[in-house]
Parts: structure tokens; C-alpha cells; sequence
């Protein structure tokens, strides 16, 4: 069974556009990807992570530099829960 040329040709074609705009989205995502947030290294000191004594800052400074966004993400957004448990409480009265 032969394929007409005409039909060859128009599969060929629909399937190179399709190609073509596939890789033009992915470089456009990845364009719009805002650069990861370098955070200064703070002086280190051995408190344990969730400890009482724990701040923000102390806490940013342990992800890894070489964590991906997504890693980093989920830990600065761990830091700041924890953060904020501390920070609710220290503010109940009679401690």
C-alpha cells in the first residue's frame, strides 16, 4: 500500500510546527523563571534546627547552595512556619 506524497508531506509538516512550538514554550518557561535568591552567610552556630534559639536568618543559611528551586522553596517556607511557631510561642504569657 502506497501513501500519497501530498498526505506524507502534510503529516511531515504538522508534525515539525508541532515540534517547533513545543520548544518555543519551553524556552519561553524557562525565560520567565525568576533567578533564585542568594542568601549571606551567617557566622555558624551549632544550634539545632527547630531548637528554641533557632532564628529565620539561621535557619535560611542551612539549604544547601546547590538545592534546586523547588527544594529551596519548600525550605524557606519550612523556615518561615517555624519561624513564625516560635515567634506564637514566645508570645504566651507566663513563660
Amino acid at each position: 500500500m502506497r501513501i500519497h506524497p501530498t498526505i506524507t508531506t502534510r503529516v511531515l509538516s504538522l508534525f515539525l510546527a508541532t515540534a517547533w512550538s513545543f520548544a518555543v514554550s519551553l524556552t519561553v518557561q524557562a525565560s520567565e523563571q525568576k533567578p533564585a535568591a542568594t542568601v549571606a552567610p551567617v557566622k555558624s552556630v551549632a544550634v539545632a534546627s527547630g531548637a528554641v534559639e533557632d532564628t529565620l536568618p539561621m535557619c535560611l543559611t542551612r539549604i544547601p547552595q546547590g538545592a534546586t528551586p523547588g527544594q529551596r522553596l519548600i525550605a524557606e517556607q519550612s523556615c518561615q512556619r517555624d519561624a513564625s511557631a516560635r515567634a506564637s510561642m514566645q508570645n504566651v504569657p507566663g513563660r
